[in-house]
């Protein structure tokens, strides 16, 4: 597995930024999380609103003990992790010294590697362009998808078989392109009643 860490050993990992607030968008909308933003990704997807992350470059690294700590601090126990595409990194040891604080980890990953460390939820969030691993998918929590026009729901579906029946199923419009396509994602939804809009909260809100 390809790796942006400084080593392999996933003890020292490049942070773009980390902060406390709700978690705004998907199934888990609502909920007060500590995000670590991790730098480096492959995937550049064109509609990305975090382009900063994709590569390493000035991104401070950080020790996994001291991104634990900071994560401990807050005042909930869920953790959202979350990138670029934070499975380029190896997320065993971060994972672990996260639960060691007692805290629940959500992963945000697009799905194109392997998943390494153990997670309380798993939302994926698939891109045409690179397709997600069906070893992803296996153990999907959540799948969200994101609408750019209305061709865009075939390859929704296609990744709908791959995923667990628990599976979350959530449409979410690309946001430079919103008004455009949310009354699409409405009247899918209302045709295929197994999927749910997702809202991204936290712009409306203006919070990060």
């Amino acid at each position: 597995m390809k790796s942006f860490s400084t080593d392999n050993t996933g003890l020292r990992l490049p942070v773009a930024e980390d902060f406390y607030s709700v978690q705004g968008e998907g199934a888990n909308a609502g909920k007060a999380a500590y995000f670590i933003r991790l730098a480096g990704c492959d995937v550049h997807c064109p509609f990305c609103d975090s382009k900063n992350t994709w590569n390493t470059d000035g991104k401070t690294v950080m020790h996994i003990d001291s991104i634990a700590t900071r994560a401990s601090s807050s005042a909930s126990k869920n953790v959202v992790i979350t990138g670029g595409e934070p499975l380029m990194h190896n997320l065993e040891p971060l994972c672990k010294a996260l639960k060691d604080k007692g805290l629940s980890i959500w992963l945000e990953t697009s799905g194109t590697h392997p998943i390494s460390g153990m997670f309380d939820w798993i939302c994926v969030s698939p891109k045409a362009s690179r397709p997600p691993l069906d070893e992803v998918l296996d153990v999907a929590d959540e799948l969200k998808a994101i609408i750019t026009d209305a061709g865009s729901f075939d390859f929704a579906e296609q990744c709908a078989l791959k995923v667990p029946k628990r599976c979350s199923l959530t449409l979410q419009a690309e946001w430079d392109n919103r008004a455009a396509v949310y009354p699409l994602i409405f009247d899918y939804v209302l045709g295929h009643p197994e999927w749910k809009i997702s809202i991204q909260a936290h712009k409306i809100l203006n919070i990060r």
